[in-house]
């Protein structure tokens, strides 16, 4: 071949390389520009979902794969998001449509801890609805999803602010949410043992929320409550671990949670398991199972039955899936 039109082919090769590379940079940045000016999740259609009646709480365990959230909808029309699932494409556009479904008058975010599959989708909640306030974790702070909730909130003039036991959230309808744990001094524990653990109450039913604390946690959380019936009592509203009716198990019912001790003080009706189907974690754990079914607790699984929702009220509940 001609040393010269080997050279000139070789310069239209490496011309061509550029030129794609530059469209698709081009086309990245054009999505992006589209996305922040006409975001494409605000197109989407609202998930249809029957309206809450007077006087009800709902609460709604959302099937978000290999993660947690939780959303509360308290019956004065406020909501508490409690984690955000881990932010992918398909969850996060499922959790934007199911919150334009229940299109709560204002939202408050928590973030148990700051693993990607309990805080990464929390920044679709800011951009897109009306948030009042974001309760943030104490650890984890360096993570990338940590420090762009905190810069999103602040540019949507969200209160910025972390849980720690004492801490109430409370609403008019006397519904409210105390968190026991961690406390505000903890230091050199695991992220998942200072997860926020929440008691949630109304009208005579109790929920508990517990993250990813492990069984270290729960005994820990024992031993404290063996002190005194009201060691976790807040501002007035009383903690009654013995009354949980509906229990947020732990860390996608991993071995390292969900201990006997812990069911058996509890002694929780319904129990929810937040996780994704044929995960590579090996959740849930036979042991856990086998723990919960000897409490006496019905099991429901979001990777089989999808959302699952209580509907809270004159002192009962009732329950509703997906797959019915």
């Amino acid at each position: 071949m001609n040393p010269f039109r080997r050279t000139n082919f070789a310069r239209r090769a490496i011309l061509r390389k550029f030129l794609l590379a530059g469209l698709a940079v081009a086309c990245v940045v054009a999505l992006g520009l589209f996305e922040y000016f006409l975001p494409l999740k605000s197109m989407l259609p609202a998930r249809k979902i029957s309206a809450r009646e007077a006087g009800e709480m709902r609460v709604h365990f959302l099937d978000v794969g290999q993660g947690d959230c939780t959303v509360v909808e308290f019956p004065d029309g406020d909501a508490l998001v409690v984690d955000g699932g881990n932010g992918s494409f398909q969850t996060s556009a499922a959790l934007v449509r199911y919150l334009k479904g229940l299109n709560a008058v204002s939202y408050t975010l928590v973030a148990t801890h700051a693993d990607s599959d309990h805080i990464g989708g929390l920044a679709e909640i800011l951009r897109y609805f009306p948030v009042r306030a974001l309760y943030l974790p104490q650890e984890g702070s360096a993570s990338r999803a940590y420090l762009r909730l905190e810069q999103i909130a602040k540019s949507r003039g969200a209160e910025i602010g972390t849980l720690a036991r004492y801490d109430v959230i409370a609403r008019p309808s006397g519904a409210y949410a105390v968190c026991i744990s961690p406390r505000s001094t903890e230091a050199d524990e695991s992220e998942n043992d200072l997860s926020s653990v929440l008691y949630l109450r109304y009208a005579g039913v109790s929920v508990l929320l517990c993250g990813d604390a492990t069984e270290k946690r729960e005994r820990l959380l024992m031993r404290e409550y063996a002190l005194a019936e009201g060691v976790f009592d807040a501002q007035g509203y009383p903690v009654r671990l013995e009354e949980t009716d509906i229990l947020k198990v732990s860390h996608h019912g991993s071995a390292d949670a969900c201990c006997a001790d812990w069911l058996e003080l509890l002694g929780a009706k319904a129990a929810v398991l937040s996780l994704d189907r044929g995960n590579v974690y090996g959740h849930p754990a036979e042991e856990t199972v086998r723990n919960l079914a000897q409490a006496g607790a019905e099991i429901y699984r979001t990777d089989e039955l999808g959302n699952v929702v209580f509907s809270i009220r004159d002192g009962s509940y009732t329950i509703h899936t997906d797959s019915e």
